[in-house]
């Protein structure tokens, strides 16, 4: 069994700082934001730099800004669109007739 006044598990350098041994920290600012379900979170940013005019709640991931009265809306959510309703945006109903037409006419040659 070990005895004496030393803490078991530690080393030089392995224990908590204090503030003043850590060196001056970089100026802050504070910014709030809120989101369309109302959560505020105000993450703190570096004095210089121009915060972000929009962030994500960390509750509910909405987008966040810092008007409270006219919080950023909820993104809309698109559906799930098919390869065939990306083709048909690109094409018309008749563009897709003339391209059948062309590939069963290349059918019918090959057969004869």
């Amino acid at each position: 069994m070990a005895t004496g006044n030393a803490i078991r598990g530690t080393r030089v350098g392995s224990g908590p700082m204090r503030w003043t041994e850590r060196g001056e920290q970089a100026p802050r600012r504070s910014v709030t934001y809120w989101c369309a379900n109302g959560h505020e979170t105000t993450p703190a940013f570096a004095a210089e730099i121009t915060p972000p005019t929009t962030w994500d709640c960390p509750r509910c991931g909405l987008p966040a800004g810092q008007d409270e009265q006219a919080p950023p809306e909820r993104p809309r959510a698109e559906p799930y669109k098919t390869h065939l309703a990306y083709v048909k945006e690109r094409r018309t109903d008749a563009d897709g007739e003339a391209i059948l037409q062309e590939a069963l006419a290349r059918l019918r040659q090959r057969r004869n």
